[in-house]
């Protein structure tokens, strides 16, 4: 009981020691954040896109399935020629399935009874192309309408633009942006009478890929162009720097 007094002064000082402590990690904790440089670097670039991907469908229709059918193969027939006389190569024309499906005219009558009549059978076939002859391909998307005088029934998509060296792209857009980062960082610690610090932080904007001089918007989850032959790429890098 004697030793009572020593060993509550004891665990009162270490206690105190330790408060100390934790007071002092903490202002330190604060004051390494508090002298942080934080800055946004960015880098763009123009590229064109090297692969294009076009489709258009054609259909007929008729109460005769063997015959739309045949009509189809027709069809089938015009559009491989005309492709190809316009330098399309044969491997790159590809036919998805033949897509058939029954039509009906639905009526109903002044009792509120409802019937249906037979109308015939549409057949209806896609064709698509990928190549890297973005000359050819964007051509015979603008003439193929010249079918429909021949009797075919077509619609044509508009053709979409793709780069197959996006990765490598994207690779030094990011070493771009770190860089300019870092730049804009030593460019802010040098107007403010200090030296710039390691890297603590940094984290990676959204992709964006727009049309070239186009005015279109960057979206939340990245654009990704693919109306536009021509295009430019944009990467953010936030990045946070120690400043001492």
């Amino acid at each position: 009981m004697k030793n009572t007094p020593i060993i509550v002064s004891i665990i009162g000082a270490i206690a105190l020691i330790c408060v100390a402590w934790i007071f002092g990690s903490s202002y330190r904790y604060k004051y390494n954040n508090s002298n942080t440089i934080n800055v946004t670097g960015n880098a763009k670039m123009d590229f064109e896109s090297d692969i294009v991907k076009w489709s258009a469908s054609y259909s007929r229709k008729s109460t005769d399935l063997s015959a739309a059918s045949e009509q189809l193969g027709r069809d089938r027939d015009l559009v491989k020629s005309f492709l190809v006389q316009r330098g399309i190569q044969e491997k790159e024309i590809r036919f998805n399935a033949v897509n058939i499906s029954r039509e009906f005219n639905y009526y109903t009558d002044s009792q509120g009874n409802s019937s249906n009549t037979f109308t015939g059978y549409n057949l209806s076939q896609q064709v698509s192309i990928e190549s890297k002859d973005l000359e050819k391909v964007d051509n015979a998307s603008r003439e193929i309408s010249s079918l429909i005088s021949q009797g075919v029934e077509l619609s044509s998509n508009a053709p979409n633009y793709y780069f197959s060296g996006l990765e490598d792209l994207k690779l030094q857009l990011i070493s771009q942006a770190s860089e300019n980062a870092k730049l804009r960082a030593q460019n802010i610690a040098t107007e403010s009478a200090t030296s710039l610090g390691q890297l603590v932080k940094a984290d990676l904007g959204i992709f964006q890929i727009t049309g070239q001089n186009d005015n279109e918007e960057y979206s939340y989850g990245g654009a990704f162009n693919t109306s536009s032959r021509s295009k430019t790429a944009n990467i953010t890098v936030k990045a946070s720097y120690l400043a001492r």
